[in-house]
């Protein structure tokens, strides 16, 4: 099915609106404890389960507006579900936080499966937004395998070792930022295996 085309700041608050409503949410409560059916629930397990049914809604949204959604965006989906879920039906919030942990690992094992079959799955997800040569996916492939299991790695540093205040800080804008850094530093690679248009238009 092709994608539709709707406004990018649309876009962008329906992919990145959860987490800044968690962000927020969880600053406002973190010192707060809500009484639900008798079981005490302090302010990050509360902003969990917002975040959760939140995340499915805007999931569905981008789904019925572009008529599309990567496997990405469905692996992340059901992941934040499980734990989530888990997270708040257990009163433990060390459920959710294992969550980036879980995402990495997938991504960068999914990746790293492709390479050791000799196939890049990232040019699979991505070749119509960057039009490389085989070189250059199979090299951006593997620095982005091994990029992905470093958060993964460091994601569970930081939750079992600093406060949950870091933790939050560190998901909200650390790995944003580090995704987006990432991305910006592999600029040689799409110079160097970018594969230039035969029929430019006049």
């Amino acid at each position: 099915m092709t994608e539709k085309k709707i406004n990018p700041m649309l876009k962008m608050a329906l992919e990145l609106g959860p987490i800044v409503v968690f962000f927020i949410a969880y600053l406002r409560i973190r010192d707060q404890s809500f009484d639900i059916a008798g079981t005490s629930y302090d302010g990050f397990i509360v902003a969990t389960a917002g975040f959760v049914p939140l995340l499915v809604l805007t999931t569905l949204i981008l789904w019925r507006l572009t008529g599309k959604v990567s496997k990405m965006q469905i692996a992340t989906l059901i992941l934040v579900v499980v734990f989530g879920g888990l997270s708040v039906w257990l009163n433990d919030e060390r459920f959710f936080k294992m969550k980036p942990t879980m995402i990495y690992l997938l991504f960068g094992g999914a990746l790293g499966i492709g390479l050791w079959r000799g196939q890049s799955y990232l040019k699979f997800v991505m070749e119509e937004m960057m039009p490389l040569r085989e070189e250059g996916w199979m090299l951006l492939t593997k620095r982005l395998t091994f990029f992905f299991l470093g958060l993964a790695v460091l994601n569970e540093i930081i939750w079992r070792t600093q406060t949950t205040d870091t933790w939050v800080y560190f998901k909200t804008f650390g790995l944003t930022a580090a995704v987006f850094i990432f991305f910006m530093t592999q600029g040689k690679i799409f110079q160097d295996y970018a594969i230039e248009d035969d029929n430019p238009k006049n």
